[in-house]
């Protein structure tokens, strides 16, 4: 769904660069600050796939689509924003605003660059001053970003693209609807319920979340991955990107422990720094973007 289709929110454009013909638009604001908004960018991205992707059902049996998936993130976005932006805590730092959107165009064109072939997607970056917050990207590509997060560990630009390429393949990859594919695979009588209490068991349901917990650490393996390799295609050191880890690592006092969801950081770490070492030795493809 794009910003200006939601009631009540207008969206303009400016005059920056376009990706493929589109242009990049200023993303509106909810809410008593929206006056004088111009910073949240969106611009056009590529996921992995763009049609509904359905798993096999019976008739009568409810499929998980792509576009339920989108709806449900549209909403839980919305809700997020705006209740940072009541609190004063949405897009506080134009700057900072402008930097993270300045490294995300540019991580957004070269994932144009890998996938040619697919439709474009528009995607939407708020930054949020809510220490509770680190980086979170939702279906379709809704991105929050904690400034308090980036900066408690002092990352440079090189680190701050390591970290939106790592939440950029969630959404490249769907990884929303493989979860909820996985979710119905694993307990097939999902399959006859409203997609609402599927999307809400997936957070809450003790049970479910604990048989989704082997995906849940697959889909982060893989955006650390896929995420490193994408930004160094976009012409970022290797080594630099990785980084990102080592920090994380430094910023933990238990870092050889991981979570349900993610490996250890001393884990992570390791494996991002070998795969940056091979890769810093392979030539990589031209981007027209000098190393940072």
């Amino acid at each position: 769904m794009s910003m200006a289709a939601v009631e009540g929110i207008v969206a303009r454009e400016v005059e920056f660069p376009k990706v493929n013909g589109a242009p990049i638009i200023v993303a509106p604001r909810t809410g008593a600050h929206a006056a004088g908004y111009d910073c949240a960018m969106t611009w056009p991205i590529l996921p992995a796939l763009m049609f509904a992707c359905l798993l096999g059902a019976g008739a009568g049996a409810h499929a998980v689509t792509q576009e339920e998936v989108l709806a449900g993130a549209e909403k839980t976005y919305r809700e997020r924003v705006t209740e940072l932006d009541q609190a004063g805590m949405l897009d506080v730092d134009p700057a900072f605003l402008a930097r993270v959107a300045r490294i995300a165009r540019r991580l957004s064109e070269q994932a144009q660059r890998d996938n040619p072939a697919i439709p474009a997607l528009a995607w939407e970056i708020h930054t949020s001053s809510d220490d509770r917050d680190n980086a979170s990207c939702m279906a379709g590509g809704k991105i929050l970003l904690s400034q308090a997060y980036v900066e408690r560990l002092m990352l440079n630009d090189a680190e701050l693209a390591m970290i939106l390429s790592h939440e950029m393949q969630h959404a490249i990859l769907l990884h929303n609807l493989k979860e909820y594919e996985e979710a119905i695979r694993l307990e097939p009588a999902w399959r006859t319920r409203p997609f609402a209490e599927l999307e809400d068991a997936v957070d809450y349901n003790d049970r479910l979340m604990t048989r989704l917990i082997p995906i849940n650490r697959e889909q982060e393996i893989e955006a650390d991955r896929r995420g490193l390799e994408m930004a160094w295609r976009a012409g970022w050191r290797a080594l630099d990107l990785a980084g990102y880890f080592r920090k994380v690592v430094q910023s933990r006092s238990m870092s050889n422990f991981g979570s349900a969801t993610h490996p250890a950081p001393t884990q992570r770490w390791r494996t991002a720094r070998a795969l940056a070492t091979a890769l810093d030795q392979t030539p990589p493809p031209a981007t027209g973007n000098p190393a940072q």
